[in-house]
């Protein structure tokens, strides 16, 4: 069996990865609640929780914004509301695009 390749990741997403799980640990440490109560709240284990706070950017994305939910960390400048408004804008200037991303047909040759 080949071995598994090993996935590399940009510093901005390193970095905005270990922003978030600092985000959350402080948030989680300033209500005075363990890891393993925050694992509890997300069915998740304590292990993982650890992981999510170190900035591992292998957990899952929807475990890191329900944790985010839970402990009330905002990821976005809106309020929920705002939040919705934007979320329709992008679905409605999706509907104006293509539904499927094809390659270019035509070679373009700009070498001049």
């Amino acid at each position: 069996m080949p071995a598994s390749k090993k996935q590399s990741y940009a510093r901005y997403t390193l970095s905005a990865a270990s922003l978030l799980g600092r985000m959350i640990e402080l948030e989680r440490k300033s209500r005075r609640m363990t890891a393993q109560d925050l694992a509890e709240r997300l069915g998740v284990s304590r292990g993982t929780v650890q992981r999510l706070e170190a900035g591992d950017p292998k957990v899952e994305l929807g475990l890191a914004f329900e944790a985010c939910a839970l402990m009330g960390v905002r990821l976005f400048d809106e309020d929920a509301a705002g939040l919705t408004a934007r979320l329709d804008e992008a679905g409605k200037r999706l509907a104006l695009l293509p539904k499927y991303a094809r390659p270019l047909s035509t070679v373009v040759d700009d070498d001049f």
